[in-house]
């Protein structure tokens, strides 16, 4: 190994660890603004693709999505056409920060160097929670975070000869994950340590979810603790042991949901927050490094809402990081002021949305609240196609101020959060709302969309309140 980082460079370097959204992003944006002159680009990815849709792996798997290529935004060929340096399935295990260096390993080799950078982009994402349970490295049980493990799960659903599968967690992943086992012609049981799926939402909204997933067949088991993962003789997955219960399986799928991969950040005595993720500045810079930054699903973000650190990961975030990060890497100046937490996914043609805080959130920072929850339908009634959807509102009591929105609905119910996304980080109140010009006809919503007939129940809710 070259243990020396020092190097002659006429250059200045800025160097990537982790190849996809928000450190590719990073980088392109960055050469976009300096030129190969002025600026030399090295990126290091341990997997074998770049710059993907992680958020597609399910629609790949359920069959959605035919072509896994698809998913791929730009090629690890086309980024080195930019004159990015990507060196591909080798892995950063080390960074000195003193050095101002790096350490990596060609996974294919073994062979390990060092690198030198002046700046230093950290972008290693999430890594899925594995839980320490006997047989959960069994073969036939996956997680599902990079392409990788998606091309793993597909191999063994089309070699499996059985038709049963158990999908642990009910978070996003679990959900979308058993919509397409489902399509795939499974059997499917969802095992889940909460008392109704999806705990971003409420629990009188999760409970939505759990009627309709069972409605398309799926056999829901909440409030259930996983123990152990049952293996046959020859190593295989054969069920998933409850307390209570074990449920058969010829394919497990973990959906538990994902950490902050952080091991290398802590190991340099970066700092991080109560989530595990790292901090940084509204720059992106880690805080306390002028040449570092940070972006993706390896940091914490400010919720604009409640005013404290979360961890979101999703790649609508990762992405804007990176081209924030690179604006700021390339000389030009760029923040990102945080987040509302919006979400949006589906199980078959069930939309399940959400932003800002739940309940509990509201809770835990101390807020005064009021809630209120409408039924209402997609389109006007009398419209052929007007589906059923729930709207649940909080607004914070005498203030009115909006502090989140949870929908549970058909088609045309989900991307209604963005109304309430944007009152959000407007910093509206529900009153305010109830006077939002939105766009109406039969064919797209009732004359009072459902997200203004919330807002205006809960703007009579907060004048109750305050009298």
């Amino acid at each position: 190994m070259n243990t020396s980082g020092a190097e002659e460079r006429s250059r200045e370097r800025l160097v990537v660890v982790g190849g996809d959204a928000a450190g590719m992003s990073a980088a392109s944006q960055a050469r976009r603004l300096k030129g190969p002159d002025a600026l030399e680009i090295v990126a290091f990815e341990r997997g074998h693709f770049t710059s993907y849709s992680a958020c597609g792996i399910p629609y790949w798997v359920g069959g959605d999505v035919t072509d896994r290529d698809r998913l791929i935004a730009r090629s690890p060929e086309e980024h080195r056409a930019r004159d990015i340096d990507l060196r591909m399935r080798t892995e950063v295990v080390e960074i000195d920060v003193e050095g101002s260096r790096v350490r990596a390993r060609d996974l294919d080799t073994g062979t390990e160097s060092w690198t030198a950078y002046d700046k230093l982009v950290i972008a290693t994402g999430a890594r899925p929670i594995r839980p320490d349970l006997p047989g959960v490295d069994a073969t036939g049980v996956h997680g599902v975070q990079t392409l990788d493990d998606g091309q793993a799960l597909l191999d063994t659903l089309t070699a499996g000869e059985g038709r049963r599968a158990v999908v642990v967690g009910a978070g996003y992943i679990g959900v979308e994950m058993a919509e397409a086992l489902i399509n795939r012609g499974y059997e499917v049981t969802v095992v889940n340590r909460g008392k109704e799926p999806m705990s971003t939402l409420d629990p009188d909204m999760g409970r939505l979810v759990h009627k309709a997933m069972e409605g398309l067949g799926i056999t829901m088991v909440d409030d259930a603790e996983v123990t152990a993962l049952r293996t046959d003789d020859d190593g295989r997955v054969r069920a998933v042991a409850t307390e209570d219960a074990e449920y058969p399986a010829d394919v497990v799928v973990l959906g538990i949901g994902v950490r902050p991969e952080t091991t290398l950040a802590k190991a340099a005595g970066l700092p991080l927050g109560d989530h595990g993720g790292l901090l940084t500045d509204l720059a992106l810079r880690v805080r306390g490094h002028a040449n570092i930054w940070a972006g993706g699903d390896c940091v914490e973000v400010l919720d604009l809402v409640s005013g404290r650190e979360r961890h979101i990961p999703l790649g609508t975030h990762a992405n804007k990081h990176g081209q924030i990060i690179g604006a700021n890497v390339g000389g030009g100046y760029a923040t990102f002021p945080g987040v509302v937490g919006t979400a949006v996914s589906k199980v078959c043609d069930l939309e399940i949305a959400r932003t800002g805080l739940r309940e509990k959130d509201a809770d835990r920072a101390g807020l005064q609240y009021v809630t209120v929850t409408v039924e209402s339908t997609s389109r006007a009634g009398y419209y052929p196609g007007a589906a059923p959807m729930t709207v649940k509102m909080l607004a914070e009591r005498r203030t009115g101020r909006l502090l989140g929105v949870q929908i549970v609905g058909r088609e045309g119910a989900g991307k209604r959060v963005d109304i309430a996304a944007v009152a959000l980080t407007a910093g509206m109140t529900v009153e305010q709302m109830t006077a939002l010009d939105l766009g109406y006809a039969p064919p797209f919503s009732p004359v009072w969309d459902p997200v203004l007939v919330a807002a205006r129940k809960a703007t009579a809710a907060v004048r109750r309140g305050s009298s």
